[in-house]
């Protein structure tokens, strides 16, 4: 099967490593990728967000399957181009996708298809926005109510800092100011054909720059799957799945097809564990990262199948996906600086001797090639994965990988999976 990915981060060299481990001889393209991906796929040049580039490319070089991996083609439209000329895409067209696109919209669905969530305030203003504020009081949750690269909200104390936050962005649009939920959170992903899903492994992200969940929000600076702990209030993980699809991802599915945006690809829920009940924080159309970069290497199940399923409506044919029982822990390598100002263009070393480790492998955030060598390209730049019969020995092995790399003032955390037995 010819499969063009687009991206270029560690979620699609995650993709494209999974698409690769089934030794199917698929034919893998990505656009634009990165040095990473160029290992794993062929790299082709063309504008991701543009939908009649990239129907025109899959249709001149007989593409059988569209992933999209990023959230801004799915906002452009590229899905929707691509299925009007009969091209299988597994992404959610531009309607659907303002489940990401829109904080206002997600809110809407969730209300019509009685989804549990917290209560939540559209603010188009500074006023409205302190008045929020004030009904729910501290601690302050403030949301960019468009797409924001994982860095849109602000979870804080200080009523300044919430208010500063919400100024940053209401020149662009309203924002959304949220009660706080207390709890662990969970990240499931659902593959979707319109009608039917299909429930992925649940993980966990670490949001915070810093070890102890202190410092900025970031895009993510690791994760791990499975969760055991959801068996202290669920019995098993497949109960909890089967709650959570019944609860959340159903009806929001369901709800979606009667307002004639069917959602075909990937729903991501963002849940919190209250003393209430499951809440979805939010929803994504697409894959999450870093989550996705623990999630796939444990799926023993073809992904192509269940991707191209979703894509041409066939998933209800598919059974659940299966996983290994091994475990899965991510660590994020981010240049100096990162999320404020990261310092790029700084060689990268030891990438081979990481590797080397036992049960580890590299995803590519955002690498180049410079001269003989790799340079750093972004704030985020590498996921260093790692699996295990069980979590110590998975930690030790990320760890000990990532002391192998060098970048000249990176940072990591130390403490991903660090409470998880």
């Amino acid at each position: 099967m010819k499969i063009l990915v687009l991206g270029s981060g560690a979620r699609e060299h995650a993709l494209v490593l999974a698409l690769r481990s089934e030794q199917a001889g698929h034919d893998l393209l990505a656009a634009p990728g990165n040095a990473g991906i160029a290992h794993d796929a062929t790299l082709v040049d063309i504008d991701i967000v543009d939908p009649v580039a990239v129907t025109g490319f899959a249709i001149e070089n007989a593409v059988d399957l569209v992933v999209v991996g990023p959230e801004a083609p799915l906002i452009a439209g590229v899905a929707d181009e691509l299925r009007e000329r009969g091209i299988p895409v597994f992404g959610p067209g531009r309607a659907a996708a303002q489940l990401e696109g829109s904080k206002a919209f997600a809110k809407r669905i969730m209300s019509a298809a009685e989804v549990p969530t917290g209560r939540a305030t559209h603010a188009r203003t500074r006023d409205e926005v302190a008045a929020a504020l004030d009904e729910f009081g501290a601690p302050y949750v403030v949301k960019a109510d468009g797409l924001a690269a994982g860095k849109g909200v602000i979870v804080t104390e200080d009523r300044a800092a919430a208010l500063a936050h919400a100024d940053t962005y209401l020149p662009s649009g309203p924002v959304l100011i949220e009660e706080f939920l207390s709890g662990p959170e969970v990240s499931l992903f659902f593959l979707s054909d319109g009608d039917t899903v299909r429930a992925l492994s649940p993980a966990q992200d670490f949001k915070r720059a810093l070890d102890g969940d202190e410092g900025p929000n970031t895009g993510g600076m690791g994760a791990y799957s499975p969760l055991p702990w959801l068996t202290e209030q669920f019995g098993s993980e497949a109960e909890f799945v089967a709650h959570v699809t019944e609860t959340v991802a159903l009806p929001v599915i369901r709800r979606l097809d009667e307002e004639g945006t069917p959602f075909i690809g990937l729903l991501y829920a963002g849940l919190i564990l209250t003393p209430s009940g499951v809440r979805v924080i939010e929803f994504n159309a697409r894959f999450g990262d870093p989550e996705t970069q623990v999630v796939l290497p444990r799926l023993t199940t073809p992904l192509s199948r269940l991707l191209l399923a979703a894509a041409t409506g066939t998933l209800e044919d598919e059974s659940q996906p299966e996983f290994t029982d091994d475990v899965a822990v991510t660590v994020v390598l981010a240049s100096e600086g990162y999320p404020e100002k990261p310092v790029t263009d700084r060689a990268l070393t030891g990438l081979d001797d990481a590797a080397a480790v036992e049960g580890v492998h590299i995803a590519h955030a955002a690498t180049a090639v410079a001269g003989d060598g790799l340079v750093a390209t972004g704030g985020r730049v590498l996921n260093v994965v790692a699996l295990a019969p069980d979590f110590r020995s998975a930690r030790e092995r990320a760890y000990e990988a990532i002391g192998r790399i060098g970048l000249e003032g990176s940072h990591h955390r130390t403490d991903i999976a660090a409470r998880v037995e």
